[in-house]
């Protein structure tokens, strides 16, 4: 089930928010969102429930164990890891390293097995695993009850596509929790914005880039590769931010606080900036659980850059098993190292030089991530630095109307340059107490013009589903 679908907006949120309202009791209510988080899964996808909850069950008796052992709690931790690691790896590399297996080989050694990939499963087992390791380091207390930690890592508006929750952030909130009107009132706002930066802004978006990077890339001129590298950039980051609004704003509804995924990335004045601000929580998992555990930058000079290295490889086959998304990794991954080696005190003393420079670096970024190969990302970025004239049959105004032109203004615009300038109304947005009447017009306004642009369009999922 989508947020940005009718049946979530006026059949499932509206059921699940007044049955919570009227059941009593803090195990009733959790019992209510684990049931409807369930079917919030199920609806898509109903095979793999039994995968998620066995998911569950292993890191809850992982947890019993690594909590009550006295001895053998690391090995406990270990079995943890390499089950949830395993369950992932099948499901989502099987095919990618048996093709590698049997391209080293030259021949079919390995058959591949065309494994479908369960939905929101690479967050899902991040977020479980985070509890376990959070264990063993004593940052949190074990959850003795199944359904509770089963609620924790099923809960459906950061289910699927996150932001990854850490069960520190939540531990309380899984035991008590108030609903009051100001949270009640933010969190709408905050799902109704996120759903107007998807449905209107990145889908729209979509349609432009999908058109483009479906050309022949001998096909594509400099303006049109230019083109369709900012109208990706744009839908990726409205659509993956506009999900983390909602699932935010969702959260807010039913008394639990996430944290932020995203801080106006494309406005960071460097590539290790952009990581601060980009994708947040996994961002930071990766540096509790990956970068720190390999010896950080405590290790000398040499060891900090190939752990930035690991990190960054690790990002990339995270969000793909292919050789496009491992390219993508290590593509940010030596530009981190070349900045921690000298060009980052370079680009601090030119301050806008190092925008121009971190914006050039993200969209050739996104024209790997997005591009159908990886050769044709290579020869993508080629044309738009080297003049191409491209097929003349394919001009930028065939992809681009003035509809597009000027929501493609609203989102250059609103991804971070009328925040940063305004700053008093970007604070209001994030206020739990702010609300006004003038505000809940326009939030009207928004909803009405997302329920019009939903009745006429095309299934288009979040981006992120499929990581």
């Amino acid at each position: 089930m989508l947020f940005s679908s009718l049946v979530f907006v006026w059949l499932f949120l509206p059921a699940v928010f007044l049955l919570y309202k009227i059941v009593p009791g803090i195990g009733a209510k959790n019992a209510l969102l684990l049931l409807a988080s369930l079917l919030f899964y199920g609806w898509g996808e109903p095979t793999y429930i039994i995968l998620m909850l066995a998911s569950v069950t292993i890191n809850w008796l992982s947890g019993l164990a690594v909590n009550g052992l006295k001895k053998g709690r690391g090995a406990a931790l270990a079995v943890s890891v390499a089950v949830n690691l395993g369950l992932l790896g099948y499901f989502k590399y099987f095919d990618f390293l048996a093709s590698a297996i049997n391209a080293l080989t030259g021949g079919g050694t390995i058959a591949l097995r065309d494994i479908a990939l369960p939905l929101g499963i690479s967050f899902y087992t991040f977020q479980a695993l985070s509890y376990v390791i959070d264990l063993y380091r004593g940052e949190i207390k074990a959850q003795k009850n199944w359904f509770t930690l089963a609620l924790y890592v099923s809960f459906f508006p950061q289910l699927i596509a996150g932001p990854i929750v850490r069960y520190a952030d939540v531990e309380t909130a899984l035991r008590s929790r108030t609903q009051t009107v100001d949270e009640i009132t933010y969190g709408i706002r905050r799902f109704l914005y996120g759903l107007a930066k998807k449905v209107i802004l990145a889908n729209a978006f979509a349609a432009g880039a999908d058109e483009i990077f479906g050309l022949s890339v001998q096909d594509v001129s400099t303006p049109l590769a230019w083109m369709g590298a900012l109208l990706y950039a744009m839908q990726i980051y409205y659509d993956f931010s506009g999900y983390s609004d909602m699932a935010i704003g969702l959260g807010s509804m039913f008394g639990f606080h996430f944290p932020e995924n995203f801080n106006y990335p494309y406005l960071s004045a460097s590539v290790r900036e952009f990581w601060r601000r980009w994708h947040i929580s996994l961002s930071t998992w990766f540096r509790n659980y990956l970068y720190i555990p390999l010896g950080g930058n405590r290790k000398g000079k040499v060891r900090t850059l190939v752990n930035l290295m690991i990190v960054f490889l690790c990002t990339g086959l995270w969000h793909g098993a292919n050789w496009q998304f491992v390219a993508w990794g290590v593509y940010y991954g030596a530009f981190l190292i070349v900045e921690r080696l000298f060009l980052g005190r370079w680009l601090e003393k030119l301050p806008v030089v190092n925008r121009v420079y971190t914006l050039l670096v993200v969209l050739m970024g996104w024209v790997i991530f997005r591009a159908p190969g990886l050769r044709a990302g290579v020869v993508w970025i080629r044309t738009m630095f080297l003049p191409t004239a491209g097929n003349f049959a394919y001009p930028v105004l065939r992809f681009v109307d003035a509809r597009l032109w000027f929501l493609l203004a609203v989102g250059v615009f609103l991804c971070g340059p009328v925040q940063a300038l305004f700053p008093k109304w970007r604070a209001r947005l994030y206020d739990l107490t702010h609300f006004s009447a003038a505000e809940a017009v326009w939030q009207f306004a928004l909803l009405f013009a997302c329920v019009m642009s939903l009745v006429s369009s095309t299934y288009n999922p979040f981006i992120y589903f499929r990581f």
